[in-house]
């Protein structure tokens, strides 16, 4: 059997105050699977994530991941306002020591990838919310991750800009072939960017319910118009209303 890209294995979390966020969380994602993580505000679904890259340090159970190998973007993009774009998308690569003509390539390259050509020399002050976290997707694509998590990037974003990056997203995920794992409040969004979806109850959070997503890929936009799209993204609210009661 394939070795998990990234499993958590019983994993707890309480806080210095007392505050218990996570309890036996059990998840297992496969090498190039796309899991996307629904649950009440609170249940420990960013916790998941900066447990996983070590931003914090679980308190009971296990977790595999390749560290080396991670991308990370934020609910907010996270750029440094000093710098322009290019400098921006460069800078993981240049705490890793990468050399400047080499570093400069890549961040080009991750730059077209994502659809800022011409904004190279722009600071983020001069640019929209979506170009931002176009960026900050760039940067974290520059170190060519094999697991890449997304912590509710789109959250603050408009609609059509959202849905937008929803499908930027999905190609990248074809094209590069990375392990994702995105934090979502929104069903269908889940429902819709992922090959599984899962649900976690109420703090402190743990693993309620599961649901493989069978439409193929590549996705486009009327799938969320299509009877079984809507069936399951019904199924999957009820399970998490029962989550919550639970």
């Amino acid at each position: 059997m394939t070795a998990p890209a990234l499993r958590f294995d019983n994993v707890s979390m309480q806080y210095p105050d007392g505050t218990v966020a996570l309890a036996g969380v059990d998840l297992s994602v496969a090498p190039g699977e796309f899991v996307s993580v629904v649950g009440p505000s609170g249940c420990g679904k960013s916790t998941l994530l900066k447990l996983a890259s070590g931003l914090e340090t679980h308190t009971g159970g296990e977790i595999w991941v390749d560290r080396a190998s991670l991308g990370y973007t934020f609910q907010d993009a996270t750029l440094l306002p000093w710098r322009t774009v290019l400098p921006n998308v460069e800078l993981l690569m240049e705490l890793r020591g990468v050399p400047a003509a080499e570093r400069r390539r890549i961040a080009l390259e991750q730059i077209d990838l994502v659809g800022l050509n011409g904004f190279e020399n722009h600071y983020p002050k001069r640019l929209s919310g979506g170009m931002r976290m176009r960026a900050a997707l760039a940067r974290s694509l520059a170190l060519n991750p094999g697991v890449f998590m997304f912590d509710e990037p789109f959250g603050a974003l408009d609609e059509i800009t959202r849905e937008r990056l929803i499908d930027e997203v999905i190609g990248l995920y074809l094209r590069k072939g990375f392990t994702g794992l995105f934090i979502t409040h929104s069903i269908p969004e889940a429902v819709y960017l992922s090959s599984r979806v899962v649900v976690m109850s109420r703090r402190p959070g743990r693993i309620m319910a599961e649901f493989d997503i069978p439409f193929d890929w590549p996705r486009t936009a009327d799938l969320r118009w299509n009877p079984d799209f809507t069936r399951l993204a019904g199924e999957v609210s009820v399970a998490l209303r029962r989550a919550m009661e639970d």
